[in-house]
């Protein structure tokens, strides 16, 4: 199995002296997206390498194994740089931020007695992701979009105790839904949609 390593080239996974890991979805997940970059690093198309590595994120992401998915994560961010719009940036962005919140909160449930640190520098990653998102999402050309991103950068913020921004930057988001009454018809009607299927 090939993973990618942080110069963007894939290195050997050595297993050789592991021992083999129990069945479970989340690897088999990880296994099908570990493929799926190798494909994709044959051709080195920006949206399929974006597509690639974010996967492998999620992937190390539902294992918490939260170092690994925001490594790809990065790398992910830096394939979006060489596509023309900014919306896969964005939600990059916004997924590193959240990343980085699942991040600080699992190293404080940690007991080697370094949690804090690992913690705090998470949280001022995941502010500067956060405002990273909420600035580039102004050059996206659909408000729908811009809405959403500063909604989700809003709670990473007060997630990381930033209240006083959080608050800023759910007004932007209140204005641009008055400004758009039928994006906003759009996001209630998705958010009812997707409480319905928990229901």
């Amino acid at each position: 199995m090939f993973a990618t390593q942080n110069d963007g080239q894939p290195g050997q996974i050595d297993t050789s002296d592991a021992a083999p890991p129990p069945y479970r979805p989340e690897r088999a997940a990880l296994d099908l997206a570990v493929r799926r970059l190798d494909e994709a690093e044959r051709d080195q198309q920006p949206a399929a390498m974006c597509d690639a590595l974010g996967g492998i994120a999620r992937c190390y992401r539902a294992l918490s194994a939260y170092p690994q998915a925001m490594d790809f994560m990065r790398q992910a961010l830096r394939w979006s740089y060489a596509l023309g719009g900014v919306d896969q940036r964005v939600e990059l962005l916004c997924e590193l931020a959240e990343l980085s919140c699942l991040a600080a909160e699992h190293a404080l449930q940690g007991d080697d007695g370094d949690g804090e640190r690992q913690a705090r520098t998470a949280r001022e990653f995941a502010r500067d992701m956060a405002f990273e998102a909420a600035k580039v999402s102004s050059q996206a050309a659909d408000p729908h979009w811009e809405i959403k991103a500063l909604l989700r950068a809003s709670d990473v913020l007060d997630r990381c105790g930033d209240h006083d921004d959080a608050i800023t930057l759910q007004t932007r988001a209140m204005s641009l839904m008055v400004r758009h009454p039928d994006v906003t018809d759009a996001l209630i009607e998705q958010r009812d949609t997707c409480r319905g299927r928990l229901m």
